[in-house]
């Protein structure tokens, strides 16, 4: 028997080619579960309830060896077992059968200009290919899109290499399917190198520069203050403490108009948000 590495694998292609369908990659069987058949499922989607219905016919991408090549699979039934997906299929109903689809990955016909019911959300084969524009200027291409935990990231191919760009509104604000272009803002850096800006760092000062510093400002005498001074300071010291009293209620004012604005924003960034989720 061939080994792992040796199996050729079969990518499904539509029995009826088109230029307006495409193939969706939307979950990969990862071990048999229990022994009535049912298979752990990887999942590729974020609509598994729209995806895995009783009757959903999957194409399978499998080895050219394997006994499913060149065949579909329907599905029976999507249970969850501790938060996996467990998928269940017509005519696979013991532990053997289920091992002999480990492994297998599962397609479906999309239509290619559908887009997802998701604000904000494209399929992959829908970005990739897409010219990246930077303040009017060509910077690149979108060559993939990597799906991590905390968001996706657009892998750009540019002259100087790849650049992975997170796929946020604010290093993304648009995406022009119809123009075949994605505008990015992103930060200083990112995409170029930031130039040394020249600035020498300073050697700190030694131990014998600063006790020395402080031996002479020591030493410095002071001239002794007249009793006219002392009367003179005694006065701006009173009218100074008043004027720090009314800056004090100033600034409590002024720290309660601030709340009131701050309170303000946080109502403009809820609505804002309502907005964007909507």
């Amino acid at each position: 028997m061939a080994s792992a590495c040796e199996l050729t694998w079969w990518i499904p292609i539509s029995d009826q080619p088109s230029p307006h369908q495409t193939e969706l990659r939307i979950g990969r069987l990862t071990k048999a579960h229990g022994l009535k058949g049912a298979l752990k499922v990887e999942l590729y989607t974020d609509d598994p309830a729209r995806r895995f219905v009783p009757g959903a016919v999957f194409q399978l991408q499998v080895p050219t060896e394997s006994v499913w090549h060149g065949k579909t699979i329907e599905l029976a039934e999507l249970k969850w077992y501790n938060s996996h997906a467990v998928a269940f299929f017509k005519n696979v109903v013991d532990r053997d059968g289920a091992e002999s689809l480990v492994k297998a990955i599962l397609w479906v016909h999309q239509d290619a200009a559908e887009l997802p019911e998701e604000d904000d959300a494209w399929y992959d084969h829908q970005l990739v290919g897409l010219a990246v524009v930077r303040d009017g200027a060509t910077v690149g291409v979108v060559a993939r899109v990597d799906h991590m935990p905390a968001q996706d990231l657009l892998a750009v191919t540019t002259d100087a290499g790849e650049v992975l760009v997170p796929f946020i509104k604010a290093f993304v604000p648009a995406v022009d399917i119809a123009a075949k272009t994605v505008t990015v803002t992103p930060p200083l850096g990112l995409f170029e190198e930031i130039p040394d800006d020249g600035i020498s760092e300073q050697p700190a000062p030694s131990d014998d520069a600063v006790d020395a510093a402080s031996i002479d400002t020591a030493d410095e005498p002071s001239s002794p203050a007249s009793v006219d001074d002392l009367l003179d300071a005694l006065v701006v010291n009173d009218d100074s403490a008043a004027d720090d009293s009314a800056a004090d209620d100033g600034a409590g004012a002024g720290e309660a108009s601030a709340g009131r604005a701050a309170a303000g924003e946080a109502a403009a960034d809820s609505g804002a948000a309502a907005t964007r989720t909507e």
